[in-house]
């Protein structure tokens, strides 16, 4: 019987599993290795690993949790997690059965990206989601923020901070109020309401919008609004309780509302999706594994 099965491998369960592991706990690892930031060359804001591949981070992530025999790691897919009296038993894609006290999901969150011609090509490279990620490398260069949802006045404003030089297409939607607009007008950000028919560029780098009525713009770079799900629906199925807006219910330490079962990182939609956010969630609930662990063990 393992005391913690974390699923994900993402820099939260990751974080969640060194935790574990220091305090002495037999723990397992799941990973797919499908990771919602497959597509980004760097990943920024994590002091003393800014700028660095995910993939890198991912590896120099595991060689420091390899000297902790008491962790194992496993590279596949979960499938399924049952609830019994005290204890899980999960499921995984090649038919194994693993029995834990506790279960810490990670699984994070999936992109959804507007239907536009193009724009898988240039996602991850010149366009992005997320200027607190991304602005720097992109900061005074003629911008592009795509957005079909209200939200994208708060995220125009944002992006505004690194590049005075932008264009807000709402992809054939009127989003934004008369006020808005005219906060638009007043620091010279243009709107243009025309449905996108296509990006176009070269080796992901993004250098013209086309629109349906045969205009074309120039830009070198933006960011795009997108929808968000879950990666993974076991949570749900166990019975965790969800927000409005779709993230797992938790209280401080990850705790969701079904006794044994924890989340951590973005699964939550409780914090910014940021790398060293989600892996200072990781630690929060593993440390709520361990206290409760320790309660019911004393």
């Amino acid at each position: 019987m393992l005391d913690c099965i974390i699923i994900g491998g993402g820099p939260s369960g990751l974080n969640a599993s060194l935790v574990l592991a220091r305090a002495k706990r037999r723990i397992a690892l799941f990973d797919e290795d499908k990771p919602r930031n497959a597509v980004t060359l760097e990943s920024h804001g994590f002091i003393t690993r800014d700028g660095i591949e995910p993939s890198e981070f991912k590896r120099i992530a595991r060689e420091d949790l390899s000297k902790y025999s008491n962790l194992t790691f496993h590279n596949q897919r979960v499938v399924e997690v049952k609830k019994e009296s005290k204890s899980f038993s999960v499921y995984t894609e090649k038919g194994e059965v693993y029995k834990s006290r506790k279960v810490i999901f990670s699984t994070g969150l999936k992109d959804e990206l507007p239907a536009i011609d193009g724009i898988h090509d240039f996602y991850g490279k010149s366009l992005f989601s997320c200027p607190f990620c991304d602005g720097w490398e992109l900061k005074d260069l003629p911008l592009v923020l795509i957005t079909d949802n209200p939200s994208g006045f708060h995220k125009t404003k944002l992006i505004f901070n690194w590049s005075k030089d932008l264009i807000v297409c709402t992809n054939g939607k009127k989003v934004f109020t008369a006020e808005q607009q005219e906060l638009f007008e007043k620091n010279k950000i243009e709107i243009i309401e025309e449905q996108i028919v296509s990006l176009q560029g070269d080796d992901g780098q993004l250098k013209s919008i086309r629109f349906q009525n045969g205009k074309v713009i120039e830009r070198r770079g933006g960011f795009v609004s997108v929808g968000l799900k879950q990666a993974s629906l076991i949570p749900e199925a166990l019975g965790c309780r969800k927000h409005e807006n779709s993230g797992i219910e938790i209280d401080h330490f990850g705790r969701t509302n079904i006794e044994g079962v924890y989340v951590s990182g973005d699964v939550s939609l409780a914090a910014p999706s940021q790398v060293i956010v989600a892996a200072a969630e990781g630690t929060k609930a593993a440390m709520g594994v361990i206290n409760d662990l320790v309660r019911e063990d004393f």
